[in-house]
């Protein structure tokens, strides 16, 4: 049985030509939380924002590879949220106008919590030195929602998340429909109103909030349960994810070492040294030159 925190399983449903994942959060969800004292909306969006980062990350073929997700808002409660992946490890942060906080409604949608706003995915291929980036509003309920809008209108594919977060536990479901089954195949025509996609989709669909959060059930029975009376399912090896922030001194030295010495000097403090924070830690680097 796989791990059920912080872990994501990956599966294949060949008779239905359906790809999906599976994740939980648990620790991770703790410490990414933990370092900012978020309010509870925040820590909600957050959360789903999360789990969304490691469905999608975890698509990419290139280990060393990157997504990173961004959600900017004109004249929103939320200012800016950043998620990413890399090699398992994910980070995120969320700007935001404490103020307003109060104002928003129990259940916010996107539109309360950021206004006009849009979503930008974009995955970063380190070996191949590519980028593909896809842009689309922020309509709908959820940042699920946005995810599915991506995928009809970026890439043509008929996906479904469900994320869902309960107490100090996050998780959430992608199922994507791939016509002419493998990963990596042209693809030759994608119907969303495809009979396989329509009963995948309505079972993965039906899956509780309390099941992707349930730390006693673990993520390979959770398939089984949606799916055992399909025809050569397949899970692929569990990945274990953690907290990811890459900041050290050594890099934020490196970065800073590339500005003109005069400009380095308006940025030192009354010490002699360079301030520099974290957004995605929330930690202070003192740096001296």
């Amino acid at each position: 049985m796989t791990n059920p925190i912080d872990a994501l399983l990956g599966f294949t449903i060949a008779s239905r030509n359906v790809r999906g994942r599976v994740v939980r959060l648990g620790n991770v969800l703790e410490q990414v939380l933990g370092a900012h004292g978020y309010p509870p909306a925040m820590e909600k969006l957050l959360g789903e924002a999360l789990v969304l980062a490691a469905l999608l990350g975890s698509t990419l073929q290139d280990g060393e590879g990157q997504m990173t997700m961004q959600a900017q808002t004109q004249a929103g409660v939320v200012d800016l949220l950043v998620c990413d992946f890399k090699g398992g490890a994910l980070r995120g942060y969320v700007k935001h106008d404490a103020e307003r906080i109060a104002a928003l409604p129990q259940d916010p949608t996107l539109k309360d919590l950021f206004g006009e706003g849009y979503l930008a995915i974009t995955f970063d291929q380190a070996v191949s030195g590519e980028r593909y980036q896809g842009v689309v509003p922020l309509e709908g309920h959820s940042l699920a929602e946005a995810a599915e809008s991506y995928f009809a209108r970026s890439e043509q594919i008929p996906s479904l998340f469900r994320t869902a977060m309960i107490g100090d536990v996050a998780g959430g479901i992608l199922l994507q429909h791939l016509p002419e089954g493998e990963v990596g195949r042209e693809r030759l025509h994608v119907q969303h109103d495809h009979p396989d996609w329509e009963h995948a989709a309505i079972m993965a669909g039906s899956v509780k909030a309390e099941e992707l959060c349930d730390p006693d059930l673990p993520l390979d029975d959770l398939i089984w349960r949606f799916f055992h009376e399909e025809g050569d399912v397949r899970v692929f090896e569990p990945a274990t994810l953690s907290r990811g922030c890459r900041c050290d001194v050594a890099h934020i030295r490196s970065v800073l070492a590339k500005f003109p010495e005069d400009e380095r000097e308006d940025m030192k403090d009354a010490n002699g040294e360079i301030i520099v924070d974290c957004a995605f830690c929330s930690k202070n680097f003192n740096i001296a030159f």
